[in-house]
């Protein structure tokens, strides 16, 4: 065998072996491009239940601000009476002052 077939066998080995690199990394690219579209879907679907769940949370928290029973309304009248007494309390202590 001359020193050019030897070389002509050298290059194809080599191109071959370029080849099955560039089939793996091709393989090894579809397989990391699938999963991130993978996360894209997670991060799509979580976003969506994230989405629902404060429109629910908002939802709640409104429906409970309407839900006052007649307790929580005497007792919202106490409080604000009581606090109109302070506040009047207060002036009558500083009008004295003068």
């Amino acid at each position: 065998m001359s020193s050019n077939e030897e070389a002509i066998l050298a290059f194809e080995t080599r191109v071959r072996q370029m080849i099955l690199h560039f089939k793996q990394l091709k393989q090894e690219n579809s397989e990391l491009r699938a999963q991130i579209e993978k996360g894209k879907q997670e991060i799509s679907d979580l976003q969506a239940k994230l989405t629902q769940a404060d429109n629910d949370y908002n939802s709640l928290k409104m429906a409970k601000m309407m839900q006052i029973t007649d307790g929580d309304l005497e007792g919202a009248k106490a409080r604000v009476q009581k606090m109109i007494r302070n506040v009047n309390k207060c002036i009558a202590i500083l009008s004295d002052e003068q």
